[in-house]
């Protein structure tokens, strides 16, 4: 997406993210901190298993190498602001989807140049010392995350009642940005898609659906409340596609690595969409047994 598209959608996430603060309270961070066995498990998904099933892909799959360098890319790259509107929309944990997100974005300021350089090696041949630039990406996550979620928290302590009476609107804004969202990427991206979804769209949708597998499935056999596993489930197969775009495009300087991320970023969306159809109906099934 160009510079205006990508202020729009910037703009949109930090209101947001105020509406997600409305409904969260300074104990769900700390309950999620006391008992921390999630936030490991989600980082796990996040900066292990997502990057060795991307390295996996590329060997399994017929790629050129563009498309495979892509697949790397989008591999190292965290969830970002879209994994916590996608959280909660599917009704996850948000306190653990944000707590995830902070913690993971400034892990990869490291992990990022080390997973990308050994992909490269893997696929070309050869290395490139990579680096991203610490400042501007913890200042992207404190004020699109960080900071309006706090001020949400904060007009929640100070008036629950008016907090309470804009979470649902709130939420449902929410879902109408999604599907927005959803349909502005599809016709925009209409001409990549058609022409590049053969060569990248099974390879981008199979690491799409098997990492979120992953994270559903080891929430559940470690035992994680529903709404967490929900959370480990998306912030370990819900990816910053536009981050991977700039860094194929302006780090690495190759507009054809851009393509997987580009393709990704967009089915993912999809993919989204019909797991928060999914873990809704789980939700409220859950809570008409209990």
């Amino acid at each position: 997406m160009d510079n205006i598209s990508n202020a729009i959608l910037a703009l949109s996430l930090i209101i947001i993210m105020f509406g997600m603060g409305l409904s969260l309270k300074i104990k769900d961070f700390v309950q999620v901190f006391r008992r921390p066995k999630a936030i490991l498990i989600g980082l796990l998904c996040q900066l292990i298993i997502l990057p060795i099933v991307g390295f996996i892909l590329i060997r399994v799959f017929t790629l050129s190498p563009e498309i495979a360098i892509g697949i790397i890319i989008i591999s190292a790259c965290p969830g970002g602001p879209t994994s916590n509107l996608i959280t909660h929309l599917a009704n996850g944990d948000t306190a653990l989807s944000v707590s995830l997100t902070a913690i993971s974005s400034i892990i990869t300021l490291v992990s990022i140049p080390f997973i990308i350089n050994l992909g490269l090696q893997e696929v070309l041949g050869e290395g490139t010392n990579i680096q991203l630039d610490i400042a501007q990406t913890v200042l992207q996550v404190f004020i699109i995350v960080i900071l309006p979620v706090g001020l949400g928290m904060l007009l929640n302590d100070k008036k629950p009642n008016f907090a309470l009476k804009m979470e649902k609107p709130v939420k449902k804004a929410s879902g109408i940005f999604f599907v927005v969202v959803l349909l502005f990427i599809i016709i925009k991206e209409r001409t990549l898609l058609v022409t590049h979804i053969q060569e990248a769209g099974l390879v981008t949708i199979t690491l799409n659906i098997l990492t979120m597998s992953i994270g559903y499935f080891l929430g559940y056999v470690f035992n994680l409340p529903l709404k967490q596993r929900i959370s480990i489930s998306i912030e370990g197969g819900i990816q910053n596609g536009t981050l991977g775009i700039s860094i194929a495009t302006i780090l690495l300087n190759n507009t054809a690595y851009a393509i997987s991320p580009a393709v990704y970023g967009t089915l993912m969306f999809l993919t989204a969409g019909i797991f928060i159809y999914w873990s809704n109906k789980q939700v409220a099934k859950q809570a008409q047994i209990t």
